[in-house]
């Protein structure tokens, strides 16, 4: 290389000009950390007892909210959408689903625009998916070692052992009017649906990314998409919180006994329960028990005004039609 041409290759190396410094800039410009604030919420036992006068209280009486504040990268960040069909047995946990989803699709846009994971997994119906890129990226995925019955339904973990679960939910939960129910099992069969398991796919309402997200219903993927991307963080919300949020193999049980930073938004869930069951509430105060219960025994949860603005979701009290 002549000498005249080194010297200004050295020249433009120390004043930052040369190619490595440029590389280097823009390097720690794609770099730069997205990172999301949270406030997570946790009922603790209150230090009063240790009183024998106050050991045999209602959970509610002796537990008290606390919260704590987080910094989360969202690169280390997913979201699961937990079963949110496009149809349902109870007629009223479709409408009180129907509330849920603009305000659950605005927080998913957001989120993925932040650079968070999105794993939709509509359970049973992951096979309507089959040619989608979302499901085929799943394929990708290494395998890594996972956990012990990570495919398995999880009805409960040590940590609920001595907790009294909150809610009867023997009878499956619905909360129709006998002439609700009739008339919606009525019209699913006239749409050639099983009125007992109508659900085919996602509800319409809530995008799927071809280009980023993931579809899944099974533990071990789920597990896998997580340790591949070194996703450190999981929000889950969708239905029903009593249930599937629960027990499924990806659900908060599950991720919470395995080490997972897992959390519910409670704002965006809804159960099964029948007001006519124990303990006799209405179902948004079921509702409120179980998360209660959670928050307690098994995760934090969060709110998702926290990432949109304004106000926690609330639901409109559904009443039987006159």
């Amino acid at each position: 290389m002549p000498l005249r041409l080194s010297a200004v290759i050295l020249l433009m190396s120390g004043l930052g000009l040369g190619p490595d410094q440029t590389h280097n800039h823009l390097r720690a410009e794609n770099t730069a950390k997205t990172i999301l604030n949270v406030t997570l919420q946790h009922q603790v036992p209150k230090p009063s007892l240790a009183k024998p006068s106050l050991a045999k209280a209602k959970p509610a009486e002796n537990h008290e909210i606390t919260t704590a504040t987080e910094a989360w990268e969202a690169s280390q960040t997913a979201v699961i959408i937990c079963d949110m069909w496009d149809s349902h047995h109870c007629y009223r946990a479709v409408r009180r689903e129907e509330q849920m989803v603009p305000r659950m699709e605005k927080v998913l846009t957001h989120l993925r625009s932040k650079g968070v994971t999105m794993i939709h997994a509509p359970s049973s119906c992951v096979t309507a998916y089959a040619n989608n890129p979302a499901r085929l990226r799943v394929a990708s995925v290494p395998k890594s070692a996972v956990p012990d019955g990570i495919n398995e339904w999880c009805r409960s973990i040590p940590s609920e052992d001595h907790a009294t679960y909150p809610l009867d939910q023997s009878d499956g939960g619905e909360d129709d009017t006998p002439e609700e129910h009739a008339a919606w099992a009525s019209s699913l069969e006239t749409k050639g649906l099983n009125p007992r398991s109508p659900w085919k796919k996602q509800h319409q309402g809530l995008t799927i990314d071809p280009a980023k997200d993931y579809i899944s219903d099974q533990g071990d993927e789920i597990w896998n998409i997580l340790k591949h991307k070194e996703l450190k963080n999981v929000i889950l919300l969708g239905v029903h919180t009593n249930m599937c949020v629960l027990g499924r193999p990806f659900g908060l049980r599950q991720l919470s006994k395995n080490g997972v930073n897992v959390v519910l938004m409670r704002d965006l869930t809804d159960s099964m329960y029948n007001p006519k069951s124990w303990p006799h509430v209405s179902h948004l105060e079921g509702n409120a028990l179980i998360i209660s219960h959670i928050e307690r025994h098994v995760c934090p949860t969060l709110t998702s005004d926290q990432f949109v603005g304004g106000k926690p979701f609330r639901f409109t009290p559904i009443t039987a039609a006159p």
